[in-house]
């Protein structure tokens, strides 16, 4: 018998854990390559989607906002609309969409913006404004208040709250009728959700063509996983503090996309990190409604990722 994660699951406590649809010999497969193969195109990708290798932290942030920011310039200088749906994590590229457009004095009076997700209750009923572990909050502070007077406008900012999520599909196809383009900005989370529409949803709908019309789901159930990977980068450890469950855009969103512009920045320390078989999965496994983020290469766009993330994902004892 293999002692790995196949040869010792039957009878584990992890026996049923991951989602239906995961087959694990596959996704081993897919992270089984070298560094180098990990931008080898695939043919499910779209031909203008490319993934992009990034050294350090820091280039990636400085990449992942120029991206965003010349979105927003290029349609200013355009004279087109432009839908941004949004996400909490990562991060940091905000800073970098802040200065380019302060630098360029680029105004955001086109942009309407949607937050992909946010905290909730089962009922989707969400934090308040002000608490700092909302998504709202933490927009305001790194996104639309640095901006000052070039900012969006209040009224086109639009966070996924029990009222309003809802309201998110017809506002989108209402501006796509008027011409708007619309770029969806995404992480990759471990399960390979984008937004929190979790691969357990997967098992929930006969198809993919059933799956692919979903655009929002209140209160959606949190896998574990998700959940201890948000107590580790967004709450400290600290699990108490995590929801189980949030309110979330769905596939037949961001499917929508004229554009995805993502990045995977999960590497910790020491050479420890969460999201290279994630990534892998991305890039690898091919479109399957049991794995969200592997659509993603079927829509144009970059996707920017830390180098350490490709690998070799080999046992390192830390």
């Amino acid at each position: 018998m293999k002692i790995d994660f196949m040869g010792t699951v039957e009878g584990s406590l992890l026996e049923g854990f991951y989602p239906e649809g995961w087959d694990m010999e596959r996704i081993d497969e897919c992270c089984s390559h070298t560094p180098e193969e990990i931008t080898e195109r695939q043919e499910f990708w779209n031909k203008d989607f490319q993934p992009v290798s990034c050294e350090t932290i820091e280039e990636f942030n400085v990449k992942l906002g120029h991206e965003i920011a010349m979105e927003i310039k290029t349609t200013r200088e355009e004279g087109e609309k432009l839908m941004l749906i949004l996400p909490v994590g990562p991060m940091g590229m905000y800073q970098w969409v802040v200065y380019f457009l302060k630098k360029w004095n680029v105004s955001c009076t086109h942009v309407t913006c949607f937050n992909m997700d946010e905290w909730a209750d089962k009922d989707g009923n969400t934090l308040s404004s002000d608490n700092p572990a909302s998504f709202q909050y933490s927009m305001e502070q790194a996104f639309y208040n640095p901006l000052g007077e070039l900012t969006v406008p209040v009224e086109q900012r639009n966070f996924a709250t029990k009222e309003n999520l809802p309201t998110y599909p017809e506002k989108i196809k209402a501006l796509k009728k008027e011409g708007a383009r619309l770029v969806t900005v995404y992480g990759i989370g471990r399960m390979c959700h984008i937004a929190f529409w979790e691969p357990m949803m997967g098992a929930e709908f006969k198809s993919d063509e059933e799956w692919m019309k979903q655009t929002y789901k209140e209160g959606m159930k949190l896998h574990p996983m998700t959940i201890e990977q948000n107590a580790i980068t967004s709450f400290k450890s600290r699990i108490p503090l995590v929801p189980c469950t949030a309110n979330t855009i769905g596939p037949g969103l961001f499917l929508q996309s004229d554009r995805m512009i993502g990045g995977a920045d999960g590497a910790l320390s020491r050479g420890m990190q969460w999201q290279g078989m994630s990534l892998w999965m991305t890039l690898r496994y091919g479109p399957d409604r049991h794995i969200t983020s592997s659509y993603v290469p079927t829509i144009p766009g970059t996707l920017f990722f830390l180098k350490e993330l490709a690998g070799p994902l080999n046992a390192e004892c830390n």
